[in-house]
């Protein structure tokens, strides 16, 4: 097998041998160029490189819509080298801003929504600066003066607790800042981790906080990088209570953009443009143009006074259980130095009679146990069945209609602000940023 090209992901030299290189030589063209083709039909994109698995026949070809195709190079009877090169993306100069709008902050930390599809690898690649992403987005101009920095770039797979704790400081360090919203450019993978992080750490934080995500990247003719930013900054100007929020499309069309609660926010599709929704509840508001629908719940929202709290400890473990889960998996959790497992469970909050004893042996080393439900809505109700009797006997503490990613969160927040075991307990069961409803 032919080696992948650590860098890039691709095949060495493009990726392409045989008839299809001989082809692009013999016209002098390059990975990157702009070119027209004709075969069946007649194409015009930018020349590819080819991945592994793709058959080695194969030119790949990137539309200006933004999507590829593969064409067969035995069936091409004309190619040619186009003059301009659309394969390169022109840096803009940022737009000037009214001192009269509010002040917006965006900070960027990576992600498909601060990054660019790099012409010459095919991959796609954080923008130098956020001043980039403002730069393809002009409509911001006439919102906000939007200030901007980088503080990492990473997507959102790479996103650990350590991170979260980074992005909290910064926000502490401008809590006093005359800035009417911050903006957080990030991944959609791990966003609701993040969101969820702030939302304890930063409890009672002065200034509305958008974490804003694209499913596509915003140079692509599809993204929705533009209108997800453009209706963060509306809501953060307009509409916004203090808070961390996630905003993302509401619908598969351009129409609407909604406003999440940090803290009660899933992704439900891997790429859809709607993929988020607020769990248990609709989302906080909804932007349609110029106009935004809907208010804050109450019963969703805490207005405590601002006493940040940074601390996180990541001893924590998220269990899912199954019919047929091992219970000498839960046992090594415990061995290793697992201080919180929660408990994704079934239904109501309940796993099978096989866990029990690695539960009541958790339990015995000082092990907190949280239980959370697999199902996307309700809460975990353990006195209902006996099982869900016995596992609160056993020592499992139910954490109502917590989503599971979060109470993680939570945990790993919370074991890192208590003092003891029974502030930590405390704390989990205590209403801080509404992860839960009442």
């Amino acid at each position: 097998m032919t080696p992948l090209n650590p860098q890039s992901g691709t095949l060495p030299d493009g990726g392409y041998t045989g008839q299809p290189k001989k082809l692009l030589e013999s016209h002098g063209i390059a990975v990157g160029d702009y070119i027209k083709v004709t075969s069946d039909m007649e194409y015009t994109g930018t020349l590819m490189p080819r991945y592994e698995g793709v058959a080695d026949t194969i030119l790949v070809l990137k539309l200006p819509n933004g999507y590829n195709i593969g064409v067969d190079a035995g069936m091409i009877t004309s190619l040619k080298r186009m003059d301009r090169d659309a394969a390169a993306v022109t840096r803009q100069t940022p737009p000037r801003y009214d001192a009269a709008l509010p002040k917006v902050l965006l900070i960027s930390t990576g992600g498909t929504i601060a990054s660019r599809i790099d012409y010459r690898t095919g991959a796609v690649t954080p923008v130098v600066s956020p001043e980039d992403l403002s730069a393809l987005v002009p409509e911001l101009a006439e919102l906000a003066q939007v200030h901007t920095e980088v503080l990492f770039a990473e997507y959102s797979e790479n996103m650990q607790p350590q991170h979260w704790t980074e992005i909290a400081k910064r926000l502490d360090q401008i809590s006093g800042s005359d800035y009417s919203g911050i903006v957080i450019a990030h991944g959609t993978d791990t966003i609701h981790y993040t969101s969820a992080f702030l939302s304890f750490a930063l409890s009672g934080y002065p200034i509305p906080v958008a974490l804003v995500g694209s499913q596509r990247s915003s140079d692509r003719p599809s993204s929705d990088a533009a209108l997800n930013l453009v209706g963060a900054v509306k809501f953060l100007t307009r509409h916004a209570k203090s808070g961390i929020y996630v905003v993302m499309h509401h619908t598969q069309s351009d129409s609407a953009i909604a406003c999440h609660y940090g803290t009660r926010v899933r992704k439900m599709h891997t790429s859809r443009r709607d993929a988020f929704q607020t769990i248990g509840s609709g989302p906080a508001c909804i932007i349609h143009e110029d106009k935004i629908t809907g208010d804050i719940h109450d019963e969703f929202f805490d207005e405590p006074s601002y006493s940040p709290r940074v601390s996180i400890d990541s001893r924590v473990a998220l269990l899912k259980y199954h019919p047929g889960y091992d219970p000498s998996h839960m046992d090594y959790l415990v061995d290793s130095g697992v201080k919180v497992i929660i408990l994704e469970g079934t239904g109501l909050g309940h796993v099978g009679r096989t866990l029990y004893s690695s539960i009541e042996r958790a339990s015995r080393n000082g092990v907190f146990l949280g239980m959370t439900s697999q199902c996307i809505s309700g809460r975990t109700r353990m006195t209902v069945y006996e099982s869900g009797r016995d596992l609160t006997r056993l020592g499992v503490v139910p954490l109502h209609d917590m989503v599971p990613e979060v109470a993680l969160v939570k945990a790993m927040w919370a074991l890192g602000c208590a003092k003891d075991d029974a502030d930590f307990e405390r704390l989990m069961l205590s209403r801080i940023a509404s992860e839960y409803t009442v």
